[in-house]
């Protein structure tokens, strides 16, 4: 028996999962990782300590699998979208004011190049028709550009740029092959002008004060370009192999955004029997939630939609065009809601005399209220309560990392009962920002009524709901609950020649799972009024703004 490793970076860990050919898990290992915020919306991490937690994170799920070595045939990495600074001998190049050489990562959430984002924006450089119209602070290039004028030193010093997938591959082979979902997706390359480098816009860089990149032919940025699955160099080194605890010369894939990853887990799987066709794709969005949200459209033509990321050519599934829409804070809005909250204190206290998490209590007390107040359903518990998501900005469809959140109907009361409020309200407004982008994605040509959903979020049956609901779509959920993981270990079955192409390997190693159908009626009802309110929200932000900037 063959197997094949995925190795997933994500925000707080990184995570290793073996399958089988068909996608059958066998064993996974995970491994927190170090985040620093020296800075108000600076989030910097380190390159080392996220390598060797891939490392243990690999050999835990070798261990939990009793999978040798020699039966790993294939690897495949996926990672958040962050920044990754190495000098010409490889070591770290800090990305951070405090000078530290550890923190060389910027992590994906990092806001600290809004001011730079901005510029680049109102150059309103055709490039940016690929990005949906505004590029985004959580991308490469205007962090490129905060560097280079805030840490010129670090600038100068640093011989690669990578994004954080790239530096996997490129620590685990040797190889700086960079990936067409990476570069396509958070750099600006043009995946549609070709591979190898033909897709960097030197007219842009030039544009935006990044010009020496292009005078260098992006040699630090990268040159080779290549389709995810791919096999990099001549697989894993001997001495990335013996931290693995792998063998020398396992193939390794191109890599792959962690949110990317997902999509492939998903998206490819059978529903109802019926064989998937490029037309299906049409009518499916693959969510992918956990700390942030994505949500991945795939189509046959390229379609423009204002405040989406993309279209992508290739970027996701080979020769389709990419949708990438997402929230920047859904997962962490939700933990703020909770532990901001003056009875979160009280609420773990009941978690650990338990044993339950607090969202497993959260949920069940919701239940009761609704019984105590003979709610026909439980989301309409909120009914005077609302919330305006966009603490952490707004990636999509709104395109604005400067909007700040809000939260509508509280009273003089600070109970466990005000706080399951508050948390279900969240959630709520989570789903509305997902039904804003389909609805923004369906006006452009996509006919989406099927969410392929996985990540953290799709562990609770509340978040499922109220995401069904609040969107009138039906929600399936993977067969594998770790698509992520399944996603990237398909990469490495495709660098392994066991499948000849990224679409066979969904074909063969996802499927699908539960299927939630949304309520229609009076709660149907309930939440298209609550999603007027939640338009209302970001107008009457909007009319707060206008009224201080003016004075």
């Amino acid at each position: 028996m063959k197997y094949y490793l995925g190795i997933d970076v994500g925000t707080g860990s990184a995570r290793a999962g073996l399958f089988s050919e068909k996608g059958r898990r066998v064993g996974v290992g995970v491994t927190p990782i170090k985040t620093w915020k020296p800075a108000p919306d600076h989030y910097e991490q380190s390159s080392d300590n996220i390598w060797t937690a891939c490392c243990q994170a690999t050999r835990a799920a070798l261990k939990q699998a009793r999978v040798k070595a020699s039966e790993v045939a294939g690897i495949g990495f996926d990672a958040t979208c962050s920044l990754v600074l190495l000098d010409r001998n490889d070591r770290p190049v800090s990305v951070s004011t405090t000078g530290r050489s550890e923190q060389n990562v910027i992590v994906w959430m990092d806001h600290r190049a809004i001011p730079q984002a901005e510029r680049i924006n109102r150059t309103r450089h055709p490039v940016l028709r690929y990005v949906g119209g505004v590029i985004s602070p959580e991308m490469e290039t205007p962090k490129l550009l905060w560097l280079k004028e805030s840490l010129p030193a670090a600038w100068k010093r640093a011989e690669r740029f990578l994004d954080l997938p790239d530096f996997l591959t490129y620590r685990a082979t040797g190889d700086d092959t960079r990936s067409l979902c990476t570069t396509v997706c958070k750099w600006t390359y043009l995946g549609h002008r070709g591979l190898d480098g033909r897709g960097w816009d030197v007219s842009y860089f030039k544009r935006i004060g990044l010009g020496d990149l292009a005078t260098e032919k992006f040699r630090r940025i990268g040159t080779r370009v290549r389709p995810m699955g791919e096999p990099v160099g001549r697989g894993l080194t001997a001495k990335a192999a013996a931290e693995l605890g792998l063998q020398p010369g396992t193939p390794v894939g191109v890599s792959i955004i962690d949110a990317h990853a997902g999509g492939l887990g998903v998206l490819g799987a059978q529903i109802g029997g019926k064989k998937l066709s490029r037309a299906a794709f049409n009518r499916r969005l693959a969510l992918i939630g956990g700390t942030s949200s994505c949500h991945m459209a795939v189509a046959e033509k390229s379609r423009f939609v204002p405040g989406v990321w993309g279209p992508y050519y290739s970027a996701m599934i080979p020769e389709l065009w990419l949708a990438e829409g997402g929230q920047s804070a859904t997962g962490a809005l939700i933990d703020h809601v909770i532990y901001s909250h003056a009875a979160a204190a009280e609420l773990q206290a009941q978690a650990r005399k338990t044993g339950q998490s607090v969202y497993e209590l959260l949920n069940a007390r919701l239940e009761a209220m609704a019984r105590a107040e003979s709610a026909a359903h439980p989301a309409e518990l909120t009914r005077d309560l609302h919330v305006q998501p966009d603490f952490h900005g707004n990636r999509s469809p709104r395109a604005d990392p400067t909007l700040r959140g809000a939260i509508t109907g509280l009273g003089l009361s600070a109970t466990l009962d005000d706080l399951a409020r508050q948390y279900l309200a969240a959630i709520q407004a989570v789903a509305y920002g997902t039904r804003h982008i389909i609805e923004e994605l369906n006006r452009k040509g996509y006919a989406i009524d099927t969410l392929l959903a996985c990540g953290g979020g799709t562990k609770n049956p509340v978040f499922l709901r109220e995401h069904a609901d609040g969107t009138g779509c039906r929600i399936v959920l993977p067969k594998e609950p770790e698509a992520v993981l399944l996603g990237s270990a398909m990469l490495g079955a495709v660098a392994a020649r066991r499948y000849d192409s990224v679409v066979a390997a969904m074909g063969a190693m996802s499927a699908a799972g539960r299927i939630l159908e949304p309520q229609r009626g009076g709660i149907g009802r309930f939440h298209a009024a609550k999603c007027q309110v939640f338009h209302r929200l970001h107008a009457d932000y909007l009319a707060y703004r206008r009224t201080m900037r003016s004075i």
